[in-house]
């Protein structure tokens, strides 16, 4: 039988078994992303990052982020973490998630933040005696000042300058009373403008969590026309902030603390990153981020539900963490046990040996210039939960610092991925959808026609924009177009493109 094979071409081989193929090109490399390691958290809130994960059916990333929110909106801007000598680090975060529409993002914003807007309630009730006091004293005064003005400018003239010299110790005495503005957490979608203000009715600190991510276009200037993000980088660096109201004198906040937590669809990644002086500036390198798989498909349709306790604890807790530092003015400065500075320490050497010039982190060095500073800022955050009664009195020790590290590392993870797609070419992400679609799917052949219905209307709206997906897995290797049938001359609707796979797409099922 051998003889009968010798001789053969490669071209008579073919005309025998099809099309030879040859080895695929790999599209640019994906990562295989950790997943949200939630036993870095404290027990009573990583039971109920878990907890809500499993009832929505949702990745743990999405809750563990906003885990990591709450908390910074519950201790932001009042307290720090003193690393070593005069390095200072605010314990407010920034955190973009990014997933596709239906993951019910919605849902987990409310379960994780409703604690919170209790706390806001409850905080808006307490200072209401204390704002009708203000605002009746601030009134009084200034009717005081207004009736010493009309009795001065009716005074005899020998009278007129005492009298004016106490209207105007009364007007200014009225200008420097101050009502106390209603208690406010949490903020959604807000301008640049409302932020400074926001910031400083709130002592300096106010917190944007969004399910929607549309903060990010108001910062390229939906509404201004241009790029607004100063305010967005001195509120995640505390650095001193001017802040000009109309028809009141400018405030200065020293220290604002500005948090975020958002979740965003993954091609926002894309026009972020277009956003001019974004990455210049710095913004993009002030965010944690997370790009998590869906579970859109796969989820358990009867899943676990969060228990009563689980909620609970977790609302009990972080409650009172938040009611305790409400109305600290001087930050809480937590320092570093000799053992959670030696791990410090550790993990900054490995950040330095990694950012150089072809250095794993080199590609985000902007990004990885920081990491250091948002381990610091987790471990401050995982310290305080883990002792919400009195972290301030303690000392951070190393374990919760090795935690810190581990989030660090995940973050880092998911960093080198998103900047990754920011300056990707949108082809690729479109040609590893459909290379997925085919390998899940197992075609060895399928019509443009086909393909297009198997595929999500969200991710390729018309069947054109298949296009530059195809052209691209024909380009490697892992797609061919058969000749396109002779036309009938009847007319009609032409027929679909056929496309066959690579053999490799289509490997024998175990055991057949």
């Amino acid at each position: 039988m051998t003889d009968l094979w010798e001789g053969f071409s490669a071209l008579d081989a073919e005309t025998i078994t099809g099309p030879v193929w040859d080895e695929p090109v790999p599209l640019n490399h994906r990562r295989a992303l950790p997943a949200f390691p939630v036993h870095t958290l404290p027990s009573w809130l990583g039971d109920m990052v878990a907890a809500v994960a499993e009832e929505t059916q949702t990745p743990a990333d999405l809750a563990g982020c906003l885990a990591l929110g709450v908390l910074a909106t519950a201790a932001g801007g009042r307290a720090t973490v003193c690393v070593r000598g005069h390095w200072r680090e605010p314990v407010n975060l920034y955190t973009a998630v990014a997933l596709p529409p239906g993951n019910r993002k919605s849902a987990v914003f409310a379960l994780m933040t409703s604690p919170l807007l209790a706390v806001e309630k409850t905080l808006v009730e307490l200072s209401g005696p204390l704002r009708a006091e203000a605002e009746t004293t601030a009134r009084l005064a200034k009717a005081a000042a207004d009736k010493a003005a009309q009795k001065a400018a009716a005074a005899e003239p020998g009278l007129r300058d005492e009298l004016t010299a106490e209207a105007v110790y009364l007007a200014q005495q009225a200008e420097e009373l101050t009502v106390p503005c209603k208690p406010q957490l949490v903020a959604d979608d807000v301008t640049p403008e409302s932020l400074a203000t926001l910031l400083a009715e709130q002592g300096g600190r106010i917190s944007v969590m969004s399910a929607e991510g549309e903060i990010f276009d108001i910062i390229a200037g939906r509404y201004s026309g241009a790029p607004n993000m100063g305010v967005f980088l001195k509120g995640h660096a505390g650095d001193m902030a001017r802040v000009n109201r109309q028809g009141r004198e400018a405030q200065h906040i020293e220290n604002p603390a500005v948090t975020m937590g958002l979740a965003i669809q993954p091609e926002v990644l894309d026009a972020i990153g277009r956003v001019k002086g974004a990455d210049g500036r710095g913004l993009l390198a002030r965010f944690l981020y997370a790009k998590p798989v869906s579970l859109v498909g796969s989820r358990n349709l009867t899943p676990e539900l969060i228990t009563e306790e689980t909620a609970a604890t977790y609302a009990h807790r972080l409650g009172g963490l938040t009611m305790a530092l409400a109305d600290w003015t001087d930050p809480a400065v937590l320092t570093l046990s000799p053992e959670a500075d030696a791990v410090m320490l550790a993990y900054q050497k490995v950040t330095e040996s990694r950012i150089g010039r072809g250095g794993s982190l080199a590609p985000i060095v902007k990004w990885a210039s920081k990491r250091d500073g948002a381990v610091a800022r987790i471990a401050g955050l995982l310290h305080l939960a883990t002792h919400p009664d009195n972290g301030w009195a303690l000392p951070i020790e190393a374990a919760t610092m090795a935690a810190a590290t581990e989030l660090g590392d995940y973050f880092t993870a998911h960093a080198l991925e998103v900047f990754d797609d920011m300056g990707a070419d949108p082809a690729q992400e479109a040609a590893h959808q459909v290379l997925t679609h085919l390998k899940d799917q197992r075609l060895s052949g399928f019509t443009k026609r086909e393909l297009f219905r198997g595929l999500s209307r969200g991710d390729f709206p018309a069947m054109t924009d298949l296009d530059p997906a195809l052209l691209l897995l024909e380009e490697h290797g892992w797609v061919r177009q058969q000749p396109l049938p002779p036309r009938s001359g009847r007319g009609g609707r032409p027929p679909s493109p056929r496309y066959d796979t690579h053999p490799s797409l289509t490997p024998p099922l175990a055991g057949a």
